[in-house]
């Protein structure tokens, strides 16, 4: 089941009632010795955030563990950025 990324994945989570705006980016890079990392950036929208970075041995297995991310974050309210409407 590989999956090519065209670029970062880029949810949010936009909830006024709870005065909660939060976005979650997640990125595949390639490392220098033939894998993969996965760069995870968060916080509240507007603000610098946080950052981590997972580095794997095989592109599969970072894919793997964005997909489980990606999964997550949908489940808890996130939607692509494009399509969560900020306001």
């Amino acid at each position: 089941m590989p999956k090519e990324q065209a670029g970062p994945l880029h949810l949010r989570r936009v909830d006024p009632t709870r005065n909660m705006r939060r976005f979650y980016t997640l990125t595949i890079q390639p490392t220098l010795f033939g894998g993969s990392s996965l760069i995870r950036h968060w916080g509240r929208i507007g603000t610098n955030g946080q950052s981590m970075m997972e580095t794997f041995d095989a592109p599969e297995e970072a894919d793997g563990a964005l997909a489980r991310l990606e999964r997550t974050k949908r489940r808890k309210g996130y939607l692509d950025a494009r399509s969560s409407g900020t306001g």
